[in-house]
């Protein structure tokens, strides 16, 4: 009830902030007449945006990505004192009035393009919203024929690969969208899987620097699986998400990169996995192993051993705490856990699996600093593909 109350009161503050922005916009048009020789007085447009002013500062309060607009305003008051003071019939006062109507018409110019901004962002954000929840109860009652009707007739997926492929686009909102295209895949996948595939989505989704678009990549390939990372692979993709796995120094993205890799692992065919291992990445996962953020799979595990058992001494705590060391050692055993995945995936044959363990136990030793950790980690892959 109190979600409910909230969504209402949500999409109404929406809708007020959306008539204020048209009322905004439509005002600034309203000053927008020819500037060289202006005889229209600009005066009651203006008056009629500044009247708006103290609901501009009111929503400032609360967003600070009205700063900009607050600055426009302030600038049409300073030019509209301005104006009054040339009211003179003199020569000088003629011309300053029209070099300040001139002034007028380029903040009017530059506040509808600002108006225009948060209104589409604001409708955007509207659309991706609606469609989350429409899909959420449509997951949830079973298969709706009359809501996918209603997305295919509005074109909505057409629209939401456009936002998603404009890198003018904020990374919140683009997300936002990115999210929507999953539930719609997941929603049908009959119809919305080949939609992804002949569109940009995946190409926009990887240069994106952010962990929410490796999870969505990663909840694509794993909705799609084979078919998806055949076309990545034609486009060239899988070793652009290797290269920018290798360049990446933010942990996040890092993680969502390791994860992503791991499910191309498991459905790709032996192309793919050869190109991921030609791009460096059993160099890279070496590296990351040895780093403050990994460690070896044998010692992680029996640090965890100790750790259940120090809990079950003292009498109290839970399964958190090996929760906390995974997440604080996000890359203990990657290279043993990316070659499991190959293993015990479905894209590759026997024959294939063989040859991969193979190559990825000779990258291991070139990789490795010395023999010692060459020794654990081959020993993690093999101990990890055991039964």
């Amino acid at each position: 009830m109190e979600a409910a109350m909230e969504q209402s009161k949500n999409d109404q503050d929406s809708h007020s902030l959306l008539e204020f922005l048209e009322a905004l916009k439509k005002a600034s048009k309203d000053m927008q007449t020819n500037p060289i020789f202006i005889t229209n007085d600009p005066q009651p447009s203006m008056e009629s945006i500044l009247n708006l002013e103290s609901e501009v500062d009111t929503i400032l309060s609360s967003d600070p990505n009205f700063f900009k607009l607050s600055q426009l305003l302030c600038n049409l008051k300073t030019l509209s004192e301005k104006l009054r003071r040339f009211q003179e019939h003199s020569l000088k006062s003629f011309f300053s009035r029209q070099v300040t109507k001139c002034e007028i018409y380029q903040v009017a110019f530059t506040m509808e393009i600002e108006v225009q901004a948060r209104i589409d962002k604001e409708n955007v954000q509207n659309l991706v919203r609606t469609l989350e929840q429409v899909v959420d109860i449509e997951e949830e009652k079973g298969f709706d024929r009359d809501f996918q009707e209603v997305v295919l007739r509005g074109k909505v997926f057409a629209i939401l690969e456009s936002i998603l492929c404009d890198s003018t686009r904020s990374t919140r909102v683009r997300e936002h969208v990115a999210h929507t295209v999953v539930a719609l895949v997941r929603f049908n996948r009959d119809v919305f899987v080949g939609m992804v595939l002949m569109s940009g989505i995946v190409q926009a989704l990887i240069p994106m620097a952010s962990c929410c678009s490796r999870q969505v990549v990663c909840s694509l390939v794993t909705l799609i699986r084979t078919p998806l990372i055949d076309e990545m692979g034609l486009r060239g993709e899988i070793p652009r998400i290797v290269s920018l796995f290798c360049s990446s120094e933010d942990l996040s993205i890092e993680v969502g990169t390791m994860d992503c890799i791991c499910q191309i692992a498991y459905f790709g065919r032996m192309e793919v996995v050869e190109s991921m291992l030609e791009k460096g990445l059993i160099e890279k996962l070496v590296e990351l192993q040895r780093s403050t953020n990994g460690d070896n799979l044998i010692e992680t595990h029996q640090s965890k051993e100790r750790e259940v058992a120090v809990v079950g001494e003292e009498g109290e705590g839970s399964g958190m705490e090996i929760d906390e060391i995974e997440r604080d050692l996000p890359f203990a055993g990657c290279v043993a856990r990316f070659s499991v995945q190959v293993e015990v995936g479905e894209g590759l044959g026997p024959a294939e699996k063989k040859e991969i363990k193979v190559e990825i136990l000779r990258r291991i030793r070139e990789a490795s600093v010395s023999e010692a950790e060459a020794a654990t980690i081959i020993a993690e892959v093999l101990w990890g593909s055991s039964p």
